[in-house]
């Protein structure tokens, strides 16, 4: 039986705590930030990008964090260890429901399962324990919502960032309000605590990485991620007889 051939990027150590090549870590300047509002990050198996990921990132800037790589879990007390009432928690939904449709000046909003604005916003809010983020791409995460049926017991909460995520052109967003996972949890925990400096800290921290990236990508192409593969289940990816070549 012969061994799969390695490759440069095999070959590249990575660091044991952000699990990034080690050219691209910049996780000995993170300061673990004492957080009330726990956080859980549930990652798709397949968005382990060591380069341009932030999941680890932003579980290392938590002291109330845990970071699960997986498809499914039984209940979120299982993806936990321990028992939780999922109705104090809340998940970051995906949804089609966005801020800037809604009658709302607030950019961190709670919704019903129409999209709706729930009623006592502010009573909502204040009694959430712990959020739920998906780590993946767009169908990745939509995958992580419906294998985890459970997630339906807890709260929705949506986002309504005023300016786009930091990625750019590195990683291309299906909306305009999409954001990174570090870019979400600085947000989302920031503004449900009130601590306008946990949003600033996580920017930084994305910011710096992206910096560390483009200055070592251009010496060390092999560090890019690999393409993603495209999904020819959505209609854009199709062929059919009315699709121009």
């Amino acid at each position: 039986m012969t061994s799969r051939p390695s490759t440069i990027r095999d070959e590249i150590p990575e660091c044991p705590r952000c699990g990034k090549p080690l050219p691209l870590c910049i996780c000995d300047s993170i300061e673990p930030i004492a957080n009330r509002i726990e956080l859980l990050i549930l990652q798709h198996p397949q968005e382990q990008d060591r380069a341009l990921g932030t999941a680890r990132l932003t579980a290392l800037h938590f002291e109330k964090a845990t970071l699960k790589i997986g498809l499914s879990w039984p209940s979120l007390s299982k993806a936990l260890g321990r028992d939780v009432d999922s109705q104090r928690w809340a998940v970051l939904y995906l949804g089609s429901a966005k801020v800037e449709d809604l009658e709302t000046e607030k950019d961190v909003v709670a919704i019903d399962r129409k999209g709706q604005l729930e009623d006592g916003q502010r009573g909502i809010l204040k009694d959430i324990e712990g959020v739920v983020l998906l780590d993946g791409t767009w169908s990745q995460a939509k995958a992580l919502w419906w294998r985890n049926a459970w997630m339906l017991k807890c709260r929705r909460i949506i986002l309504g960032p005023r300016a786009p995520s930091l990625y750019g052109k590195l990683r291309k967003e299906p909306r305009r309000d999409g954001l990174s996972t570090i870019e979400a949890a600085g947000m989302t925990i920031g503004r449900l605590e009130g601590r306008g400096e946990i949003e600033a800290t996580l920017s930084a921290t994305f910011a710096r990485m992206l910096s560390q990236y483009r200055s070592v990508q251009a010496d060390m192409p092999e560090l890019a991620p690999k393409p993603k593969k495209r999904d020819y289940r959505r209609p854009e990816n199709r062929r059919g007889k009315n699709a121009k070549a």
